[in-house]
């Protein structure tokens, strides 16, 4: 994996030193430019693609919303956060599947992206679950950087404009650094939340995750959308753990849903996404506080939803 001073050096030359100065120096954290895929065009809010393999499935979503270039254009730095939390192999579905992983970073690649970063701050040892979910290895085989999350001294304290709870808080120097970034969770049960998907995702880019907890977790999780909206969300619905989550153990119950959501709407994702799991939105009192600081809809009746079997 990356070490800290690779990544530094790496990203001198993208002007990320310039970017970090100036979050020190207190100005406004960078803001998530989110091309849309329908400009010129009348591409859907929300892709829910259902069959086939988790390529597939990714293929198919990216060319009903314009393609990989609607959101990731050519000479630009791209960071992939998927969930990566737990020392857990692929089939527990306690992490995203390492083969949408991969083929993410390809398609960015393709699209003329400079550089693919992949990264979580894990709950279990990094290393460790980098290594059992086969996320890393899948990664850097497709030709993205894997860069670690356990460390402190990658992380970054910035503000959070607008938060009621989470008023401040310390980021993945990725965050700050890349031009886009591509939010892939894992559709699963949670404890704590109810719902693990693409909001709670997020949790994986701070460095002190008790800070939600001590706080409130449902504004936190809201509020950690608020200092960079992803550029896009994808989530991973092939295999969903319906109990038991978030690391999953032996009685787990799985429903094989063998669906890919995505959207750049992350309040709409979570509210399409918590119906997927058998749950409503109002299950989840964090989409409806998402939803009051105007991150999105959780009424997915005024999206239109592009609905496909593969």
């Amino acid at each position: 994996m990356l070490t800290r001073r690779d990544f530094l050096t790496r990203c001198a030359s993208f002007g990320a030193a310039a970017l970090l100065l100036s979050i020190k120096r207190g100005a406004g954290p960078l803001l998530a430019q989110v091309p849309s895929a329908a400009q010129g065009s009348k591409a859907p809010d929300i892709v829910a693609v259902k069959g086939g393999s988790q390529a597939a499935r990714l293929d198919r979503a990216l060319r009903e919303l314009g393609g990989i270039g609607a959101f990731v254009r050519k000479g630009q730095t791209v960071v992939i956060k998927p969930n990566i939390g737990w020392s857990q192999g692929p089939e527990v579905a306690a992490n995203t599947d390492p083969e949408l992983v991969a083929r993410l970073v390809e398609h960015c690649l393709e699209a003329g992206a400079s550089k693919v970063w992949v990264f979580d701050h894990s709950c279990d040892n990094g290393p460790s679950s980098y290594r059992a979910s086969k996320i890393e290895g899948y990664a850097k085989a497709a030709g993205a950087v894997v860069v670690p999350g356990e460390s402190s001294s990658y992380y970054q304290e910035v503000p959070v404009p607008g938060a009621r709870s989470l008023k401040k808080t310390r980021v993945h120097e990725l965050i700050l650094a890349a031009d886009a970034f591509i939010n892939v969770p894992v559709l699963k049960d949670h404890s704590g939340a109810g719902m693990t998907c693409a909001m709670k995702n997020l949790m994986g880019i701070v460095w002190d995750r008790s800070e939600f907890h001590r706080l409130g977790l449902d504004q936190c999780i809201a509020d950690a959308c608020l200092f960079r909206k992803p550029t896009l969300s994808i989530v991973d619905a092939g295999r969903v753990m319906l109990s038991g989550g978030p690391r999953g153990y032996p009685g787990s119950r799985y429903g094989e849903q063998r669906m890919l959501i995505a959207s750049t709407d992350i309040v709409a994702l979570d509210a399409v996404s918590a119906r997927t799991l058998g749950r409503a939105p109002s299950d989840f009192e964090y989409i409806a506080k998402a939803e009051e600081r105007g991150l999105g809809t959780s009424d997915t009746s005024r999206l239109a939803i592009s609905r496909l079997t593969i």
